[in-house]
């Protein structure tokens, strides 16, 4: 069977408008799917360069079908199910920082170019003060931003109308902004000449977004019977929900030059994206963090099979309805109406979202989608919330091992290794202390204000929770101590 290339499907090269830090499925699930329908619809004639920000990988994959890719979205539309297949061809190339550098860097003095995607994860966009500007490329994300938005004003001798647009999806509040904090606060550390700042300020857009579609990735399992209904080799065969929401916000007006809407996309440009942000991430994003950790070491493997699980149900439920909603600001029925979709969601037939897959970097993410419901209950009701705080032992019962193999702290249930996939500090601390005693071990986790920005084992009721949650899970097991929980 033919491989997927470029001259099967037909690409149009068109002008290169976009680079993508991350080749990951949901950028190629949501984003480029998005400009793929907006080429197609004669609204945008734009093609992305994505690249790959880490060290560790290829993009073997990429370059054997020239980036082309199907995504098939599932899930209940009208009311029936439904599966939507789409070849992506809004992907031209892909670059890798480390190992083609010169082609990488060389993407700043591209004409065409006017916007920067990206997804590195919630721990992604962090100043880091020892990052170097000799390094090709520079460690951390905020780096490789500033140098290679320093070359961009080199090579354009600061022109304004150079300037590009910043899109970052990661899960983290005012995104745009703490990405622009950092690129400055990076430039000032390497001392770079003052106008550079001034162009930074000037001539770029820091946009901060919000994105929402439940994208499950390469299904392992299907690929082969979809490759032969498609008729070709895909080996980026992405897969996800037909829900889709990218609310953009941005202090300059953007949507003449990025006409998604125009499109028909489900893209909200505004000046205020801090409602649909909060209600997303902390009961969304949130119900997702808060249980799977839990689900998995109960014996669950994707979301599905959770959701039919009414003892985890009734968890997810309680955590959503009981501990989150209370602390949101926006009218009750329509958080209520938004929850009751999101169970919806994860009810898709259709998807098979891995919960090893929701795991990576589960520390950071408890962090944003978690901890303000969390700080917002104990706030206002005066008590600790049984089943947030519940989250916090299922996450150090998760993150339980002493060997690190491979970038992976190896956890095992029952019996099985599963990897823990998150940033190396963080995994070597787990691996030093998930063998002590609960107390011992929840009092090293709660007390790392690395962590959480805080001591939460300072809070009333709080240590003495986790503690004990986490004996009952280490001596009866999670599902026991899942279903005590009520």
């Amino acid at each position: 069977m033919e491989q997927i290339n470029k001259k099967m499907t037909g690409k149009k090269e068109r002008p290169v408008k976009v680079i993508q830090f991350g080749e990951g499925n949901f950028l190629r699930a949501f984003v480029d799917y998005m400009i793929d329908i907006a080429n197609e619809n004669g609204k945008f004639d734009g093609d992305i360069v994505i690249v790959k920000p880490i060290e560790f990988g290829n993009l073997d994959r990429f370059h054997k079908q020239e980036c082309q890719y199907t995504v098939q979205l599932r899930g209940i539309v009208d009311g029936e199910p439904k599966r939507i297949n789409r070849v992506v061809t809004s992907v031209t190339d892909a670059v890798d920082a480390y190992t083609e550098y010169e082609k990488y860097a060389g993407l700043a003095k591209l004409d065409t170019l006017r916007f920067v995607v990206s997804n590195t994860t919630e721990a992604g966009i962090v100043y880091d003060e020892t990052d170097r500007f000799e390094l090709n490329p520079p460690k951390s994300y905020p780096g490789k931003l500033c140098k290679f938005l320093f070359e961009r004003y080199q090579a354009f001798d600061g022109a304004v109308d150079k300037g590009l647009v910043m899109l970052p999806v990661e899960l983290i509040d005012d995104n745009g902004i703490h990405l622009k904090e950092c690129v400055l606060k990076q430039a000032q550390n390497w001392k770079l000449e003052e106008g550079f700042a001034k162009w930074v300020e000037e001539a770029c857009v820091f946009t901060s977004t919000l994105v929402d579609r439940i994208v499950t990735g390469y299904p392992r399992d299907e690929a082969a019977e979809l490759c032969k209904e498609f008729g070709y080799q895909d080996d980026l065969i992405v897969t996800g929900e037909p829900f889709a929401l990218w609310v953009i916000e941005s202090a300059k007006d953007i949507s003449g030059e990025l006409p998604l809407p125009e499109a028909g996309l489900p893209v909200i440009y505004t000046d205020n994206q801090k409602p649909y942000k909060q209600r997303k991430v902390r009961i969304l994003n949130g119900a997702h963090t808060s249980f799977v950790l839990a689900a998995y070491l109960c014996g669950k493997d994707i979301v599905l099979e959770a959701m039919q699980d009414e003892m985890i149900l009734n968890y997810i439920k309680k955590t959503v309805f009981e501990e989150v909603i209370p602390t949101l600001t926006l009218p009750k029925k329509d958080l209520e109406d938004f929850a009751n979709a999101v169970l919806t969601r994860f009810n898709n037939p259709y998807v098979k979202h891995a919960l090893l897959s929701i795991s990576l970097n589960s520390v950071s993410k408890w962090r944003a989608r978690c901890m303000p419901s969390f700080l917002g209950y104990l706030e206002k009701e005066g008590k600790v919330p049984a089943h947030l705080t519940f989250s916090l032992a299922a996450l150090m019962a998760f993150y339980t091992g002493s060997e690190i193999r491979e970038k992976a702290l190896i956890g095992h249930r029952d019996g099985q290794e599963y990897q823990i996939l998150d940033d190396m500090a963080v995994l070597e601390f787990f691996a030093a202390n998930s063998g002590k005693d609960a107390a011992s071990y929840a009092k090293a986790v709660l007390s790392n204000e690395a962590f959480w920005g805080q001591d939460l084992s300072a809070l009333p009721g709080v240590l003495d929770t986790v503690t004990a949650d986490l004996e009952k899970i280490r001596n009866a097991g999670m599902r026991e101590a899942v279903k005590e929980l009520g």
